[in-house]
């Protein structure tokens, strides 16, 4: 299967896992705010524990039915991946929520604020690619 086949019946699914969630629950379908209600002690947390670990559930399952590793190993070492964890966090608390949640349900609901955020984070992701592979001749990897 090419590639941008993958990419785009991905991309279908999480449209239409958002749009499922939206429509049955009223909820957005942001990682970071469904995760960080979790350890705030919400009473709802059936629905986003089963979210989550079809996150989690999902790429290992596909894994398996292909035959292959489709997760793989990560390519930079423990204190980096944690560092850029901390920085990731860091910044959806900040910008008042995370690439999913602005990047795919506030687009979907046009909004001004997801818009913005949504620039930011690809311009950010860009200026990171580029400090890491020519500048800093790719540190971590």
């Amino acid at each position: 299967m090419h590639p941008w086949i993958s990419s785009l019946i991905g991309g279908v699914m999480i449209g239409l896992s958002a749009v499922l969630l939206m429509a049955s629950m009223g909820r957005i379908a942001g990682i970071s705010g469904i995760a960080s209600s979790l350890l705030t002690g919400v009473r709802d947390q059936g629905w986003r524990i089963v979210f989550l670990l079809g996150l989690v559930a999902a790429p290992w399952l596909l894994s398996l039915l292909r035959g292959e590793n489709a997760i793989g190993a990560p390519v930079v070492s423990w204190p980096w991946m944690a560092a850029a964890g901390l920085l990731v966090g860091l910044g959806t608390r900040i910008g008042s929520g995370c690439t999913s949640g602005h990047g795919v349900c506030g687009l979907a609901r046009l909004s001004r604020r997801s818009l913005l955020a949504t620039v930011f984070f690809v311009v950010a992701g860009m200026a990171t690619v580029f400090v890491i592979r020519h500048l800093l001749g790719g540190v971590g990897a």
